[in-house]
């Protein structure tokens, strides 16, 4: 892929799992790995790519990896720092995989690199806003997204030639819960909720698609990556997974990306950008589906996607809240501290109390990581 090298961060994940299986398949150097805990894994993934350099953010673990590999011409780091150090190694493209804000600091490290950024972690852009945006503007790097949603509206605007969008409407798969009422929710469990009918992912994101957040998240992410008005984001509900997200144009066409719900694909498509290589996922028999639908949300049982349009509304770094309040609430929840429908709860009282619109003129990363800290003791204090 012409010389182009590449750093998975969060390797151990689905997602950066799924990376290094493209990098496989079309023989991508691999010169830096970093995850959070799992030695076990992340030695394999040594043994097999041969990185010059790989981290995990915990201490011991890094430890128990460096005797490991110690055979292997590799450095082991440890710690925020030295996930932070894998981001900046110089690789032609990092692909951030790593769950939540935790992913910031190292998507800044990379930008700051030169390195293109290929972003399966929507908290960067959520809660980093334009610390992000403007990092990318200055050094003149790619950001490349990897979310199905967002690479289908990237992809369906390559073609736009300059003409102005209408609109970029966002599909949802619903979840398991699509169709329930409160009274089915208030009981839901940890195991209902990672019952996902399409997609294989990790808890947390799955959790996150239940309640809905998922979405909201990827509302805001939108709104930085396109640089478009929240209300210009519409989120439509397509329980098939087959239509990743649409464009609308001003003339009233609707330009849509289809595929099978493999992230392999999106994944590919940011690593080889801007090329088109070719890949053992199928496309979609369309002739197997009796109908592909699309469905309004429900956003009075699911206030998710209105509570990230009022956060993007209040902006300086309410959308930081948002994403910190929704880390921490799902977490109790996973923990079963809290009902599900306690999530969306706190994540609201989160940003109706703390003070996050007064940063509009500017914030800095010690800001973003404070307001973050503030919403995530405000949940637990109020779980």
């Amino acid at each position: 892929m012409n010389g182009k090298t590449l750093a998975v961060l969060g390797s151990t994940g689905s997602i950066g799992a799924q990376a290094l299986e493209v990098a496989r398949a079309h023989s991508i150097p691999v010169v830096a790995l970093a995850a959070g805990r799992n030695a076990a894994q992340l030695e394999e993934q040594i043994r097999e790519f041969r990185p010059t350099v790989a981290a995990l953010a915990d201490e011991n673990a890094a430890r128990d990896l460096r005797c490991r590999v110690a055979d292997l011409e590799v450095r082991v780091l440890g710690g925020a720092q030295g996930i932070d150090e894998c981001a900046a190694c110089g690789a032609s493209v990092v692909l951030n995989a790593i769950v939540g804000i935790a992913g910031l600091s190292p998507t800044v490290c990379a930008v700051a690199a030169g390195s293109d950024i290929a972003l399966a972690n929507k908290e960067t852009l959520v809660a980093g806003g334009s610390l992000v945006t403007e990092a990318v503007s200055t050094m003149g790097v790619n950001l490349l997204p990897v979310d199905s949603e967002h690479s289908a509206i990237f992809q369906c605007l390559q073609g736009a030639g300059g003409n102005p969008v209408k609109s970029l409407i966002l599909t949802a798969s619903g979840g398991p819960f699509f169709g329930k009422s409160r009274a089915e929710l208030e009981g839901v469990t940890l195991a209902d909720a990672l019952k996902h009918p399409n997609w294989s992912m990790g808890a947390k994101i799955t959790v996150d698609s239940a309640t809905m957040f998922n979405k909201g998240l990827e509302l805001i992410e939108a709104v930085r990556l396109f640089d478009v008005q929240p209300q210009r984001v519409k989120v439509l509900v397509h329980r098939q997974s087959v239509v990743h997200s649409l464009v609308e144009y001003e003339d009233g066409a609707l330009i849509a990306q289809l595929g099978i719900p493999d992230m392999k694909i999106p994944i590919q498509y940011a690593l080889s950008y801007p090329q088109r290589l070719s890949s053992a996922a199928a496309p979609p028999d369309l002739t197997a589906y009796a109908g592909l639908t699309f469905e309004k949300t429900d956003d009075e049982l699911f206030p998710a996607i209105e509570l990230a349009r009022r956060a993007c509304a209040l902006g300086g770094l309410t959308p930081a809240v948002y994403n910190g309040a929704n880390e921490e609430a799902n977490a109790l929840f996973r923990a079963g501290k809290i009902s599900f429908l306690r999530i969306a709860e706190l994540v609201a009282a989160a940003i109706d109390k703390l003070p996050a619109a007064g940063y509009n003129n500017g914030y800095t990363l010690s800001d973003v990581f404070n307001i973050d800290s503030s919403a995530r003791e405000f949940v637990r204090a109020q779980a």
